[in-house]
């Protein structure tokens, strides 16, 4: 009632301001995406994604270790599969010493306290550049729920803490739930992409991976971005089969959609900050379009006040410097 309440008393100063925020974001908030690729002494920039990396595996130990000390205790490992070593039907996926396995080991020896979570996914290993076993253009759903099942249950052997599939899908969560229960990995966990649009703001992580479609896209498994009600169907279909953690990928145009879902179940939720959202805020400030910082925080903070309680982004490092 004007003049006895007066919104802005409270926003009079800092210190007042801050204690009385409503939202707020710590380094363990954040997953950090790994690229990974062979070689040695390798810390490739990806053109699409300024101040973004690929990491042979001696430096991402390193990198790793100082994502640790800085206080992100959780990575998402992405690998960049060889031209030669890919087919249609995931063999490398599931090579017991492959890159990701390996990789996997490594981090795990170098920082052991660190979350380790895998991409559980055909598309970097398959020649058609799609999430599963293709047969006359289109994706064999079951057929490739077997195979990221095996490919699960390797990185868990491997030492992964969380596998992560972002695949799409139906059904393959319950698939690697079982696979991991049978083979005795009761504690590994699975934050599945149980909300993981068809998206264009996925461009320059293909670029990262050389993971593009080689025909047509990839509408028939991931969700069309016009839905709403639908992710929630998704989700509970995915909490129901065995995921601990729920993923919602794109971010910044899902808010809605992430704000549903924390109305609606409750599990741990993830948003995917992803590769479009960074190179576009990276070329608009490059432009000076735009200040940096201030709003990579305020699309930060929108995620977590949307309800994200993890979020993967390849702004963490950035955020945690202006942070502490």
């Amino acid at each position: 009632m004007y003049p006895l309440n007066r919104n802005r008393r409270l926003r009079s100063k800092q210190s007042l301001r801050n204690l009385i925020k409503e939202t707020r974001i710590s380094p363990h908030d954040f997953i950090v995406p790994l690229f990974i690729i062979e070689g040695s002494n390798l810390k490739e920039e990806i053109p699409s994604m300024p101040n973004y990396y690929r990491y042979s595996l001696d430096v991402v130990k390193k990198e790793v270790k100082e994502l640790w000390n800085i206080g992100v205790q959780a990575v998402l490992l992405f690998v960049k599969v060889e031209d030669h070593l890919k087919d249609n039907f995931g063999n490398e996926a599931v090579n017991k010493n492959g890159l990701m396995q390996r990789a996997i080991k490594d981090i795990k020896s170098s920082v052991p306290e660190m979350t380790i979570m895998t991409d559980v996914a055909l598309d970097p290993y398959s020649t058609y550049g799609h999430d599963g076993i293709v047969k006359d253009n289109k994706i064999l759903n079951d057929p490739t729920n077997l195979v990221l099942s095996d490919m699960a249950l390797s990185h868990a052997e491997a030492g992964a803490d969380v596998v992560a599939p972002s695949d799409m899908m139906d059904g393959r969560v319950l698939s690697i739930r079982k696979a991991l229960e049978n083979n005795g990995f009761h504690d590994t966990g699975i934050m599945s992409y149980a909300v993981k649009y068809a998206s264009s703001f996925y461009g320059p992580f293909r670029d990262a991976l050389d993971s593009k479609p080689g025909f047509g896209d990839k509408k028939t498994y991931q969700m069309d971005f016009h839905n709403r009600s639908e992710a929630i169907l998704e989700a509970k279909s995915d909490i129901e089969e065995g995921s601990d953690i729920i993923m919602v990928k794109p971010g910044l145009s899902y808010l809605d959609i992430l704000r549903d879902l924390k109305n609606q179940v409750h599990c741990p939720l993830a948003i995917y900050q992803v590769s479009g959202e960074y190179s576009m805020l990276k070329a608009a400030a490059k432009q000076g379009w735009l200040d940096h910082d201030k709003v990579m925080m305020e699309q930060l903070v929108s995620m977590k006040r949307a309800g994200a309680d993890i979020i993967a982004s390849y702004f963490a490092k950035d955020a945690i410097k202006l942070l502490s």
